[in-house]
């Protein structure tokens, strides 16, 4: 929440910014960093108000501290006091933390991660992002368009590197338009300081070069918490740095699970709180010893950036369809061809839909104005098993972004060889 509430000033004043394509007159527009943090403190003091009063007034004992096994059972508490906590059931929810990286020189010189980037005092005059993911790409978008000369540095030969190439490809043309510069297909070689601010050093086509910044954002993913857990006494095992779980989220102890960054493998908020409450379930059969075991879907996986355009993905790419040998149909439509986001001059990106060979929808992608939102109309049709005949039948008014949705349905439907929609919209 901190992260998007300072990503909608940064997006606000770019479409100030732009009045004049739209025939406005606006003079003065800048950014008030000192402003923008106030806003972002008050909305997340209320957010976690909320939270902390559902914490403290629930029907349970809350005990703040940070915990590590004794035994399978038992916890050993450190906070105000120290105390001992038993169960007959447990459930491990740490989270992760910001991941180390052995770079020469780089604690040295100094950085900050995304937890110093949302408090700091002052935006830098310029900024060295290290990283191409969804935290490193929202925050270079964030402080370029306030006004921060910033410079990503992306150790893959692309942005996004988990994503299709031409979701990273769509999204790095827009930010590149921008004048954010983007240095990928690097090895890092350094960090150290210079009379001019702070160096990174790296190689990058066989050259060795450098960029110098006032600030460098430390954004190269992070790992699940579990160092102070000591898993060990609990004989709870790991698979790599993640917590090892089966579908039912039961750890190698059936009686311990485990949800959210901890034990992935998806680090969103939606499916920790899916976990969640999946675990919460099971924990509940598991004392009364029941044996049936509620099992994580996690064909409805989704991953929203809340860059301008956005990425939003739901189900498979075309990438995993690929990896698990899957036969499947795609077909995608531009928004630069679209009559409603051409209006709102907002045209870069494009709507990807994949479906299975029946024509089930069994996964799409979006890069473009508001897909964060557009998404859950796939959420909604793979929720139901639809297929792409069975999409179209839901009408969509005109003109609206989310008439665009239908337009790589038709295509699909039309790659099966069909020419109108059979009854019950079910493709043979």
């Amino acid at each position: 929440m901190p992260t998007k509430a300072l990503l909608e000033s940064a997006h606000r004043l770019h479409e100030i910014r732009r009045a004049g394509e739209f025939g406005l007159s606006v003079s003065g527009a800048r950014a008030d960093w000192g402003k923008i943090q106030r806003r972002k403190d008050a909305l997340v003091a209320d957010f976690a108000a909320y939270r902390r009063e559902q914490l403290e007034r629930g029907k349970f004992a809350f005990i703040r501290g940070t915990a590590e096994f004794v035994d399978a059972h038992t916890l050993r508490v450190r906070g105000k006091k120290t105390v001992s906590v038993s169960g007959k059931a447990l459930v491990i929810a740490t989270g992760s933390t910001v991941s180390a990286l052995d770079l020469p020189g780089l604690r040295a010189t100094g950085f900050i991660t995304s937890d110093g980037a949302l408090t700091l005092a002052k935006l830098p005059k310029s900024l060295a992002v290290l990283g191409g993911g969804a935290v490193a790409l929202e925050f270079a978008q964030c402080f370029q368009r306030l006004g921060v000369r910033t410079t990503l540095i992306q150790r893959s030969g692309r942005v996004l590197s988990s994503h299709d190439a031409d979701v990273a490809e769509a999204l790095m043309v827009a930010l590149r338009r921008e004048g954010l510069v983007a240095r990928l297909g690097t090895e890092l070689l350094e960090v150290k300081k210079s009379a001019r601010g702070k160096q990174v050093v790296f190689r990058q086509n066989g050259r060795t070069l450098t960029v110098t910044a006032e600030e460098i954002l430390y954004a190269l993913g992070r790992v699940p918490n579990v160092t102070a857990l000591t898993l060990t006494n609990a004989g709870v095992q790991l698979d790599g740095q993640r917590v090892k779980v089966n579908r039912a989220l039961a750890t190698s102890q059936p009686h311990i699970f485990a949800a959210g960054d901890v034990c992935g493998p998806y680090e969103v908020v939606h499916l920790a709180v899916q976990q969640g409450e999946i675990v919460a379930r099971n924990a509940v059969r598991f004392l009364r010893g029941a044996a049936a075991r509620e099992r994580m879907d996690y064909r409805l996986k989704m991953e929203i950036i809340f860059t301008s355009p956005e990425v939003a993905t739901i189900g498979l790419s075309e990438q995993e369809a690929v990896d698990c040998g899957r036969k499947v149909l795609v077909a995608k439509y531009p928004f630069n061809d679209h009559g409603k986001s051409m209006i709102m001059g907002a045209d870069a990106g494009f709507v990807k839909i994949i479906a299975a060979a029946d024509g089930e929808i069994v996964g799409a992608q979006i890069v473009g104005p508001r897909a964060s939102e557009l998404l859950h109309e796939f959420a909604a049709a793979m929720h139901c098993r639809m297929t792409v005949g069975e999409f179209l039948r839901i009408p969509h008014y005109h003109p609206t972004l989310a008439e665009i949705v239908t337009y790589p349905a038709e295509d699909i439907f039309l790659q099966r060889g069909h020419g109108g929609i059979g009854e019950g919209g079910r493709v043979d």
